[in-house]
């Protein structure tokens, strides 16, 4: 599947436009990481527990996102966006979001 933050795909065209879809992850952050940043808050630097969290949710939504995209029928997803918040104050939300089309190579 082609996904693009593009509302055009170079070399074809849309087809069908089939809706909105979406990939939406929740995950806590345990206490361990916390401490950690808590340490690195004091020092400086990259909390590199955070950083794989938020990787490892981005790439889940994404995953979750071009499933549904698959359900509807769709062979792309364009205009695809990451969008993230904070749930209380140990859990982030991340999510993944575009419209599903059809395309075909333009010939």
């Amino acid at each position: 599947m082609i996904i693009v933050t593009t509302e055009h795909i170079p070399g074809y065209r849309v087809t069908n436009v089939l809706g909105s879809t979406f990939g939406v992850v929740v995950r806590a952050r345990g206490i361990g990481g916390d401490i950690m940043a808590s340490f690195k808050g004091l020092v400086g630097g990259e909390v590199k527990q955070y950083t794989q969290m938020i990787e490892d949710g981005r790439r889940q939504a994404l995953d979750r996102m071009v499933e549904s995209a698959h359900t509807m029928g769709g062979n792309a997803v364009v205009m695809m966006r990451f969008d993230s918040g904070d749930i209380g104050n140990s859990m982030s939300e991340i999510v993944a979001y575009g419209t599903v089309v059809t395309i075909e190579p333009i010939a």
